[in-house]
């Protein structure tokens, strides 16, 4: 059915004298092709309703996406005008601007008219100025069938009539927050009334309680961040909406933020939880949103990293509050930190901040929102809130969110906050700290992954960064920050950081965001102190010493052997944070070595080091039937499980395919618990075949919940049936099968498996142009994409493949994922290079450990 919208966009515009007016449209407006929709639709008024202005053409600038018009008159400065345009089209289902989503709810086939307009799909929807410095007051009504409900960003006002919701005026605000749904989704909400909170979703899932949990946690992190910015929360009312097909992981539209149901939705039979921890983290995010983002806005894309790094690093500390047993502060460490120091190594890399002009066109600016922007943001501003004290931070957000440009700190700093910031945000990258403990000498260097990379691109601090160290000696904390400000050459000396037959430790708990070396006297004492009480280190930094450790061997600063070392205590390790450091790294020697003859001996060498942890929980849980109490342990409970069956431990794989065979034999009485599906689901149908297969694609056909059917998605690319991974990729040509938000989350596990690495790739390949046309709309799921099929390239010819195939499609292009595709590029050259360097050496390292011997 055709949805007819009336939106009405109030802003002022302070205009020279002109004849033409240029805004925002696309090339087709609510799938509309142009022409079709504007002809004979366009007119001015002036508000005395005098004679329309005569309109003497219409063009689209496509690259830019400015639609003009040119008048026979010209506008006068300081008179106000009025433009009214009027357009229809069906609703295409591009998960962008305006767009429809279908689902299966009790037999029936339901429609949702939803929306993204973010960030530049507004203009998709109606012409507008779609910047987000050009904030406006939107009065929205809408008119929808009978038996569905309207929402948009305000509070409904009532219906006009049995078709027809108008809404309050929204806030001034920027068009890409605006959000317009119909649907027959029902909601639960709170007795509060300032504001009201309600969770909207498919009718089943509300009535099964999925949307219970984030009804429960939705209160205390508004609470939270009403305190932290000490700004009352500024809208009547906080909708949240599960969508069936929506491509981003969630957003921030004000007063309605939008979901995939995965994100929003928990159900407490069927959801781990990973599942809970990312429901409360992703709604902190998206919340955090609702003052810093959407009450104070960007004036452009150029700085999109403090937008979405600030939400990123608060979203840690909201969901901290509501559930303090969690300790998920820390784990930022892990998800963000860990996981960009990989891409900023790179010297495909960016800065935080660019410049305004080199950022134009709509790819441009999606290809701002990537894991520098959210990640290393994220760890900046941790950084910089170290440095300053959480009080001080928070108070320069209360003043006017300009964080460190306008912050007033009486503490003692080597420079101003501007001064000692500016490094990180204007440059790529990040430094390296080496420690010669034997003589206390310090010195700084740009860490790249790639010792013998070129960086091509000139930064305005010659890549010199003003870095605070907190450091430990010898299992005692020193009580102030270290600033290192020199340079390698330029080496400083710090007597107190002489050892003494002590350990240095810096970078207490990571919350600088730089790597550390040491001479090789202190990593021996470290060693040591690992092997024989390694609790004495923090656990983030025990974690922080294997991921340094492994990065810094990968840029020929330690030798590989050194690194892998740092696994050795692992035997001993309970802990989740450093198992997880550990596998992380160990999962690019995976990639890089498991078509080699050294994926034996690895395999061999983690069995050994993982079956004590996989006991550990075994006896924890009481012979696996109980979970364990804490967060963090059930998470290392599944490490253990998914580690020991991939090394082959027997028990393991007894386990897993005996838990999967009782679910196949009762299908309706699924025993396993939520924490483990993800990894029972995948370790059985990887040692099964086809029978296992097609249970699990049955039951994920079937699947009413949105993370159960995740957990079975992602469980069928582990299968080594080749036939299968092949039926499995071109299911994500049909979305009537795989939905398109889904379609490159398969096509990159598939890539993931080492049985189906090559499959996925020639997938990719011989449907790019399809892909790109249909599939192109998602900026993080293209390019995450292209850095999946790719991630285990470390030959010659796969270099060449790839060099063939960016040439191939360089005139239809890659949008959104350029940039992947160019660090694609610079890693499968260091791919290459490492193996060639590092193989000889890694497998006699394992060889040794598996024997009598020990290093």
């Amino acid at each position: 059915s055709v949805l007819l919208s009336q939106i009405r966009q109030v802003r002022t515009i302070r205009q020279k004298e002109s004849a033409a007016l240029w805004f925002h449209g696309q090339n087709n407006f609510c799938g509309c092709n142009m022409t079709k929709t504007i002809k004979d639709v366009l007119f001015f008024f002036s508000p005395d309703d005098a004679a329309a202005l005569i309109i003497e053409s219409t063009w689209l600038q496509p690259e830019t996406q400015y639609l003009v018009i040119n008048l026979k008159s010209k506008l006068r400065q300081g008179q106000k005008y009025q433009l009214y345009t009027e357009f229809t089209g069906e609703l295409a289902d591009d998960l962008s601007g305006f767009y429809r989503s279908e689902y299966e709810e009790d037999g029936l086939q339901k429609i949702v008219a939803t929306s993204q307009m973010h960030p530049t799909y507004a203009r998709k929807t109606f012409p507008c100025f779609d910047e987000p410095a050009l904030k406006a007051i939107f009065h929205i009504t809408l008119i929808h069938p009978p038996g569905t409900v309207a929402l948009s960003n305000g509070m409904e006002r009532g219906q006009l009539s049995w078709t027809k919701t108008k809404f309050e005026p929204t806030k001034n605000m920027s068009t890409y927050l605006l959000a317009i749904i119909v649907s027959d989704y029902t909601y639960i909400n709170t007795t509060q009334k300032d504001p009201q909170i309600r969770i909207w979703a498919r009718r089943k899932a509300i009535d099964l309680g999925q949307g219970n949990y984030a009804l429960n946690v939705t209160g205390p992190i508004l609470d939270f961040f009403q305190s932290y910015y000490n700004i009352a929360y500024p809208l009547t009312k906080s909708d949240q909406i599960a969508l069936p097909d929506f491509y981003y992981g969630a957003m921030e539209n004000w007063g309605l933020v939008t979901y995939r149901e995965t994100n929003l939705l928990y159900d407490p039979e069927t959801s781990s939880s990973r599942n809970k921890e990312k429901t409360a983290t992703i709604i902190a995010h998206e919340l955090a949103h609702m003052w810093f983002g959407n009450l104070v806005t960007l004036r452009w894309w150029n700085e999109v990293w403090l937008n979405e790094g600030f939400a990123s690093y608060v979203a840690y500390l909201g969901a901290d509050h509501a559930e303090p047993t969690w300790n998920v502060r820390d784990l930022i460490v892990l998800d963000e930190i860990h996981k960009v120091f990989a891409v900023d190594a790179l010297t495909s890399s960016h800065p935080l901040s660019s410049n305004e002009d080199s950022i134009v066109l709509p790819n441009q600016i999606s290809e701002q929102f990537d894991v520098i922007s959210y990640s290393k943001g994220a760890a900046v501003l941790r950084m910089l809130s170290d440095v300053l004290s959480e009080p001080v931070f928070i108070q320069g957000l209360s003043v006017c969110f300009c964080i460190f440009l306008l912050v007033k700190y009486n503490g003692s700093l080597p420079h101003s906050v501007d001064r000692i910031m500016s490094p990180w945000v204007l440059q790529m990258g990040f430094p390296v700290v080496t420690i010669n403990t034997a003589i206390g000498k310090v010195s700084q260097k740009h860490f790249l992954l790639d010792a013998d990379s070129n960086v091509t691109v000139k930064s305005p601090y010659n890549y010199e960064w003003l870095i605070p160290i907190r450091w430990i000696r010898g299992g005692t904390v020193q009580k102030d920050i270290w600033w290192l400000m020199e340079k390698e050459g330029k080496a400083v000396i710090n007597l107190e950081m002489r050892s003494d037959g002590f350990w240095v430790l810096a970078n207490i708990n990571v919350t600088g965001y730089y790597r550390v070396n040491y001479d090789l006297g202190n990593w021996e004492r470290l060693f040591t102190q690992l092997n024989t009480n390694h609790k004495v280190i923090p656990v983030i930094n025990r974690a922080q010493l294997v991921d340094d450790a492994f990065s810094l061997a990968r840029a020929q600063l330690l030798s590989t052997s050194l690194a892998l070392r740092t696994t050795s205590y692992l035997s001993k390790e309970t802990e989740y944070m450093p198992w997880q450091s550990a596998l992380n790294n160990l999962d690019y020697y995976y990639l890089m070595l498991d078509r080699t003859d050294v994926y034996q001996p690895m395999q061999d060498y983690i069995r050994k080091q993982v079956t004590p942890l996989f006991l550990y929980f075994k006896n924890m849980t009481l012979d696996w039937s109980s979970v364990p109490v804490q967060h963090t342990d059930q998470y290392n409970q599944e490490n253990a499980i998914r580690m020991a069956c991939r090394s082959g431990v027997p028990e393991c794989n007894s386990l897993t395919t005996t838990w999967f065979k009782k679910w196949m034999e009762e299908p309706q009485q699924n025993m396993i618990h939520p924490n483990l599906r993800s990894v029972v689901y995948c370790s059985a149908i990887a040692a099964g075949d086809e029978a296992e297969w097609e249970f699990g694609w049955s039951q994920f056909k079937i699947a009413s919940v949105a993370n159960e059917a995740n957990k079975l998605m992602f469980a069928l690319a582990c299968t080594n049936n080749t036939e299968l991974l092949n039926r499995y990729l071109s299911y994500t040509l049909n979305s009537t099968i795989i939905r398109k938000q889904d379609a490159t989350s398969v096509i990159t596990s598939v890539a993931s498996n080492r049985a189906g690495q090559k499959l996925a790739w020639d997938f990719v390949r011989n449907h790019w142009e399809y892909m790109f046309t249909e599939y192109g709309v998602g900026s993080f799921s293209f390019a995450s994409m292209i850095t999946g099929v790719t991630a285990r390239f470390s030959t010659p010819a796969e270099l060449q493949e790839l060099k063939e195939f960016v040439e191939a499609h360089s005139a239809t292009g890659f949008g959104s994922a350029t940039l992947a595709v160019d660090q694609a590029l610079e890693r499968t050259r260091m791919n290459i290079k490492w193996l060639q360097t590092n193989k000889q050496e890694i497998l006699n390292w394992f060889n040794s450990q598996n024997g009598d011997q020990m290093q």
